[in-house]
């Protein structure tokens, strides 16, 4: 144990490091010190970093199968780890979800947001939405790391940045404290998924969450009361939401001519 604790007290940075295979910076001490502040952290909030771990083993899968057909790189399945921790939160600023979409972007990259539907708690339809618009994002601002890091600040306040100080790229900007540390996050929290064991966490199979056997039920007529459609079909509503997060009340309205899928345990 002694010896374990003399490891992770001594972290290395590992070099060369690379995001969507764009190079690190690793020669700028300013660069490689923000790197290991996140290893550090994230390796040291032990209770955080293990859920995160173990329910990323039951959605990283998803996700990266998400990406590989949006042709966006594999890395940004570990943006949503960082933005919500794999759970359905909710901001200060009213961002939601997995992805954290604020209503009016999820919107405008075509996810439903009512009082009965809210589809940026639906992983797979927020995952695309958020494919969407990292791919705007990167062929505005050139490189993956920069629409990364526009994930969080905004693709016009990179824009801003870059030229007010005359910089190219993500790693020589001065950004506000929440933005300079946005990429570095995915970076660090990407080397303890990769290298548990290595960072302290010595987690077995059995110990991850996995994904659970599911199928999809197509549902193309209003349904007055989803407690009752969930009983019909062997569930308690409380596993219906536990499915289907973005079933926000006790009713579902289908539109004529549309249809939802709805998640069930096999």
């Amino acid at each position: 144990m002694e010896e374990k604790q003399k490891v992770l007290m001594n972290l290395k940075v590992p070099q060369p490091y690379s995001f969507c295979d764009e190079p690190v910076n690793l020669k700028d001490i300013d660069v490689q010190e923000r790197f290991e502040r996140e290893l550090y952290v994230n390796t040291f909030w032990h209770s955080n970093t293990i859920l995160l771990l173990k329910r990323a083993h039951r959605w990283l899968p998803v996700i990266a199968e998400i990406l590989k057909e949006e042709d966006v790189p594999e890395d940004f399945k570990f943006l949503p780890l960082i933005e919500s921790g794999l759970t359905n939160v909710t901001s200060p600023a009213g961002a939601s979800g997995y992805w954290q979409f604020l209503k009016s972007t999820a919107k405008d990259y075509g996810l439903t947001v009512n009082k009965e539907v809210d589809e940026r708690y639906h992983v797979q339809k927020a995952t695309r939405a958020a494919c969407h618009y990292l791919k705007k994002a990167k062929e505005r601002l050139g490189s993956w790391t920069l629409a990364a890091a526009a994930y969080n600040r905004g693709v016009t306040g990179i824009e801003r940045a870059l030229e007010d100080q005359q910089a190219e790229n993500y790693y020589d900007l001065l950004l506000n404290e929440e933005t300079s540390r946005y990429v570095f996050r995915i970076l660090a929290i990407k080397e303890i998924y990769r290298n548990p064991q290595k960072y302290g966490f010595p987690l077995y199979n059995s110990s991850y969450y996995t994904m659970e056997d599911l199928k999809y039920q197509s549902v193309s007529e209003s349904v007055g009361n989803l407690a009752s459609f969930a009983k019909s079909h062997g569930i308690s509503y409380k596993l219906l939401k536990r499915y289907n997060p973005w079933l926000r009340k006790n009713k579902l309205t289908v539109n004529k001519g549309t249809s939802y899928l709805i998640a069930l345990p096999k």
